[in-house]
This record gives C-alpha cells, sequence and structure tokens, in this order.
C-alpha cells in the first residue's frame, strides 16, 4: 500500500478532536450552543475563579463508552483526569484538563476501502487512544466582532470562553497512514462514525470535528522522520492539499541538506503552503500530573453493557447483516452505509424490489451521480425509495430495458409523470415515452431476418468463427426496433438462427 514519493514513504499519523454533543460543558453547566455572543456561555468554573471546582458530565463519559464500542477497543474500568500546563491567553486555568496516562478508550481500529489504481483494497488504522478533555476559549483578533465591540477593532485582540470547557474527545491514531488518500479516506470515515452514533454533529466549518496531520518521510526501512503537524484541519479537500505539500516541502528540505525541525504547522488555503507556527512540544514539556481536584473516573461493566444496549446499530454492523441479508459484496455494503440516510434508501428499495443488488448499483451509480451534481443529499432526492423500487421492478420484469430505464429515471427526476410514489408514476412514463420493451417474438424474428439478410457478410464471417461480426447485426436490429427490443431476448434468437 506504501506510495514511494520521490524515492520517500510518507508516514502519517492523525489527532482528530471531536467535539462531543452534550447540552453542557464537561466540568460545568455552562451551555454549549454554537454562535452565542462572545461571553455569553462561560460561567465562573469556565473562566476558573478562584474556589470553582470541576464537576464530570456524565454524558461526555457516555459518549466516550460509545466511541469505544463502535471501534472495538477497550473501556477503560479506571482512567484518571491530568492538567496539562501551558500559558496561552483563552486558557484560564494555565492549564487544561485532560487525559494523559490512562486514557477512557484504549485500541480500535477504523477500517475504510481505497481505490488503488484500478482496484479497491480495505485499508485498517489502528487507534492508539481516544481520551476525554476540555477545550480551550478562542482569541479573537483585529477586525473580529469582539475587536469591533471595544473599540474600532484595529489592532485589537480579546478573548471569548463560551468555548472553554466544552466537552472533546480527542481521538489518536497509530502512523498508520502512507499517502494523502488514506488519510483523507481514513477522517471521513471516522467522521461517519461519530455522526453515525450521535456523539458529535461533524461539522468541519464550525470546529465541531478537527483535524490534525502528524506527517514525516523517510527512506523506505529507515527510522521514522521527524513530524510536524498541520493543526486544525477544518475540510477534507484542504487536509489533502496540506498534506501533499508539506510532503513535498519535507523531502525538499532533506534533498537539499537540510533538517527537519519538529513543529507545529498551519495550512494556508489562499497559498496552498503551510508555515510553521511554534516548535512543537513533547509530553514532558506539558509537565503532565494527575488533578487533584477529580477523582479517577471508574466505569463498571454493567454500565458499558448499558450503553451498548441503547445503542442503534453501527454502520459496520449494518454492513455486515447487507453482506448476509441482501449477499452484496463487502464494498457495496460499507458503501451504502456511510449514513443512516442512504442506508435506510436503500433497505426500502431492496425490500420493495426484491432486487438488492440492482437496488445497490443505481443508488452507488445513477442516484449518487445525480444528488452530486445538484448538491443534493439523499434526503432530497427528487426520486424516492418505492419509485426506485418500482423502476427496478420494470427492468426485472423485462418491461424497459437497462437504456430506457435511464430516460425513465431522468423521468422521475425532472416529475414528469403524475404525482405519485412508485407503480402508478414509473409506468406512466414508460407508456408517455414509448419505452416499453418489444417482447412479441414474431415482430421481432421478421426484423431479425430482415436485418440477417441485409448483411449477409456479417453473417458468413459469424458462421466462419469471427464472433465480433455478431455485433454487426446486433446495433441493426436494435436501431430497426427503435431500441424497444430486449437485448438478451436479441441474442438468443440470433444464435437460435445463427446455428
Amino acid at each position: 500500500m506504501s506510495k514511494l514519493v520521490q524515492g520517500y514513504e510518507v508516514v502519517i499519523g492523525f489527532e482528530t478532536h471531536a467535539q462531543l454533543s452534550t447540552q453542557s460543558k464537561i466540568f460545568s453547566r455552562a451551555p454549549t450552543a454554537f454562535g452565542a455572543e462572545a461571553n455569553t456561555q462561560a460561567c465562573a468554573v469556565d473562566m476558573a475563579l478562584p474556589g470553582t471546582l470541576p464537576v464530570m458530565n456524565i454524558g461526555a463519559v457516555e459518549r466516550a463508552i460509545e466511541f469505544g464500542l463502535a471501534i472495538n477497543a477497550h473501556i477503560a474500568e479506571r482512567s484518571i483526569f491530568a492538567r496539562k500546563n501551558y500559558f496561552y491567553p483563552d486558557l484560564p486555568k494555565g492549564y487544561q484538563i485532560s487525559q494523559f496516562e490512562i486514557p477512557v478508550v484504549q485500541g480500535g481500529e477504523v477500517s475504510f476501502f481505497l481505490e488503488v489504481g484500478k482496484e479497491t483494497v480495505r485499508k485498517t488504522v489502528r487507534l492508539e487512544r481516544a481520551h476525554l478533555e476540555e477545550d480551550a476559549g478562542k482569541s479573537l483578533h483585529e477586525d473580529s466582532s469582539l475587536g469591533a465591540s471595544i473599540g474600532d477593532g484595529r489592532g485589537q485582540s480579546g478573548i471569548d470562553l463560551n468555548r472553554a470547557g466544552t466537552p472533546l474527545l480527542e481521538i489518536v491514531t497509530q502512523p498508520d497512514m502512507r499517502s494523502s488518500e488514506e488519510a483523507v479516506a481514513y477522517a471521513k470515515e471516522l467522521h461517519k462514525i461519530v455522526t453515525w452514533i450521535g456523539i458529535c454533529d461533524g461539522n468541519m466549518q464550525e470546529g465541531s470535528f478537527r483535524c490534525d496531520a502528524n506527517v514525516s518521510v523517510r527512506k523506505p526501512g529507515a527510522e521514522l522522520g521527524t513530524r510536524r503537524e498541520i493543526k486544525n484541519l477544518n475540510s477534507f479537500k484542504f487536509m489533502q492539499q496540506a498534506i501533499d505539500y508539506e510532503v513535498r516541502w519535507q523531502i525538499d528540505q532533506i534533498e537539499d541538506g537540510h533538517a527537519i525541525q519538529q513543529a507545529t504547522v498551519l495550512f494556508d488555503p489562499d497559498t496552498g503552503e503551510t508555515r510553521a507556527m511554534r516548535t512543537k512540544e513533547d509530553a514532558a514539556d506539558y509537565r503532565y500530573f494527575p488533578d487533584p481536584d477529580l477523582p479517577p473516573l471508574v466505569i463498571g461493566r454493567d454500565w458499558v453493557e448499558r450503553v451498548k444496549g441503547e445503542m442503534a446499530e453501527l454502520p459496520r454492523v449494518m454492513a455486515e447483516r447487507f453482506v448476509k441479508d441482501y449477499a452484496l459484496p463487502e464494498y457495496d455494503a460499507t458503501q451504502l452505509t456511510q449514513s443512516k440516510a442512504v442506508a435506510a434508501y436503500f433497505e426500502a428499495t431492496a425490500k420493495a424490489c426484491g432486487q438488492p443488488k440492482l437496488a445497490s448499483n443505481w443508488i452507488m451509480g445513477e442516484v449518487s451521480r445525480r444528488l452530486n451534481a445538484s448538491e443534493l443529499s439523499i434526503e432530497q432526492s427528487p426520486v424516492n425509495a418505492a419509485q426506485l423500487a418500482a423502476l427496478i421492478g420494470r427492468i426485472s420484469d423485462n418491461t424497459i430495458s437497462n437504456n430506457a430505464a435511464r430516460q425513465v429515471f431522468e423521468g422521475l427526476w425532472n416529475k414528469e409523470g403524475p404525482s405519485g410514489s412508485g407503480e402508478g408514476e414509473v409506468d406512466a412514463i414508460i407508456e408517455a415515452k414509448g419505452l416499453k420493451q418489444m417482447n412479441d417474438t414474431g415482430e421481432l424474428e421478421k426484423i431479425i431476418d430482415e436485418v440477417m439478410a441485409a448483411n449477409p457478410k456479417n453473417v458468413e464471417e459469424f458462421k466462419a468463427g469471427n464472433t465480433k461480426a455478431l455485433n454487426g447485426l446486433v446495433g441493426p436490429i436494435m436501431k430497426a426496433s427503435k431500441g424497444k427490443a430486449n437485448p438478451a431476448q436479441v441474442n438468443a434468437l440470433l444464435m437460435k438462427k445463427l446455428g
């Protein structure tokens, strides 16, 4: 799977901050709603006023348990919180409450499919841990809304503590990815998991799902190179661009005889370049020590089992069921479980038409193509599951050909038929467009005889062993039937007449 770039192997690990979907913060009762006026959702605990103490949010713990179950990880029966010390203006305490030595979620893996050349391969990324922590506040500079409220906004900064104390689950991988394509595929799969189980809304623009990529390069078989961490990648497009640029930059530096210095860098979408923000800290720089205000987090097996019993069917479990119940290839099942809405659309279609593989092909093909082109979600599809099932039914019973089916789908998409939700609308479009297949054997045989008589050379060549000559007969037959002949029936009758 490793893809060499200029003779170097790329090594990528990810740290992802998923903002948990609790209504209040991890150690206080302050709300977590996005977009409120600055400093209106920060209480005394968030501001670190003297005498305040943190109190654990049970909802954040349960969401961490759900994530651990979703990735087949170990849920620690006992984990501890630590103080991660560093100074930053929007960190009122001068430290962040996080987990270090014993995280709540340990191990696990995330699997996904990846297109490599003409092959589709399965890739698995191992997770090292997922731990609970609080978010910091936000610094607003110069012409920000807060700056404007305290003056003319020019050259000033302000601190918004609305985000301080928001619960995060930091998800850390092993350095298992070897290209930007793998990294993006992993990030998309992780995004799917956290939104599917409902622990995070996944809104990258609002910062609910933020990815940091640790990138290094090395000669094949060599020790791991020095990594640089690209911070706060908030779109899959920018993620790939940033990693690709960073890889090229590191290789150029090494080739020019320079050593890579461990650093934190930012990606500028306008220039397409990364730039160093600060030298990268290691664990020792943060002076971790157990937080004396928080007791160990103890999670009993009965608690884990209760959470497990309340969870919806997981995407990997649903994909396994689709393989078993609908005889779908593993790839199809995985693609159809990218979201709950797509999975529900497929199941409704498959059950209604009794042709799950055809349903899968249409949803992954024509339906997805149309939705992407129109920038619509599956919930907004003009063609509902009942209509698609009826269309597939008419293909299965040989009422229409595959080519005609695309015309029917076009009609359904553009609402050309009468108001309806299934067979009636499909049949009306078939009738209006004259797309019904010719199934009259006598009429079809007459056309075949005429075409064979008009193309004696193709007939002789086929009988002499040139099988490609058959195409010179099938084309004119389909044209003479105005596309209404059943291709399978045409081939069967031709072969019979040709001996």
